[in-house]
């Protein structure tokens, strides 16, 4: 029976990287990727509420109706 060896691919340069260091570095990516998406929503929730702040004229100018904004505004920034 042959023993299938598995390939790892170096393309992080992560397997030279000790033990502590290769755990610290998948937390970071953790943390950025966590930043990232809570910005994303940030700006969502932003965008949201100037919708809510628009005037008849500019929603009409963007065709959107008030109860289509006031819709759109008040869902929460994970929807």
């Amino acid at each position: 029976m042959k023993t299938i060896d598995t390939i790892i691919t170096d393309s992080d340069g992560l397997r030279f990287l000790p033990p502590r260091a290769s755990f610290v570095r998948r937390i970071t990516v953790v943390i950025r990727s966590l930043y990232t998406w809570l910005d994303y929503l940030a700006d969502r929730r932003r965008s949201r509420l100037a919708l809510l702040e628009m005037t008849d004229e500019q929603l009409k100018d963007i065709g959107i109706s008030r109860a289509d904004a006031y819709r759109e505004g008040i869902r929460p920034p994970w929807e």
